[in-house]
């Protein structure tokens, strides 16, 4: 049995892909047609690829690995959260940092500094500093909570 059918797909506009001037020439197989400058993208295909993507998943989860969850347009940032946290993983819901996985060392050198803020901020090391240093320190730390 499907995960889902060409139906659902077709009725949450899945067909509809980019402006034609728009396009990854690597996306050619799976384009179905042109229509008003905008492609449409075969389903029959991304049935067969979501139920693939299905299959990998549940093995990766079946072996006890983490999934990342990636969503980071506006109709898809609270699903993906919701459901990265009602399985306990992690996701990425806001801006897709670069460098994220492949340069992970500088990720983490700011992963440290935000400790450090909260650290700080904890200890009430902030009340000791002035209130013009407080408001910047105060916005790197929302900024880095927003991005990490």
């Amino acid at each position: 049995m499907s995960i889902i059918s060409m139906k659902q797909l077709l009725e949450a506009g899945v067909h509809f892909g980019h402006q034609t001037r728009r396009w990854n020439p690597k996306m050619a197989e799976y384009i179905f047609t042109e229509r008003n400058g905008i492609y449409i993208i075969d389903l029959q295909k991304t049935v067969k690829k979501v139920e693939e993507a299905y299959e990998f998943i549940k093995s990766v989860a079946a072996d006890g690995k983490d999934v990342l969850f990636v969503g980071t347009k506006k109709q898809a940032q609270e699903s993906i959260m919701e459901e990265a946290t009602r399985c306990g993983m992690f996701y990425v819901n806001q801006r897709w940092l670069g460098g994220m996985l492949t340069n992970f060392k500088t990720i983490k050198t700011r992963i440290e500094r935000l400790n450090s803020l909260n650290t700080m901020e904890q200890e009430g090391t902030f009340e000791l500093l002035p209130k013009k240093e407080v408001i910047k320190l105060k916005a790197e730390k929302e900024k880095l909570e927003k991005n990490l």
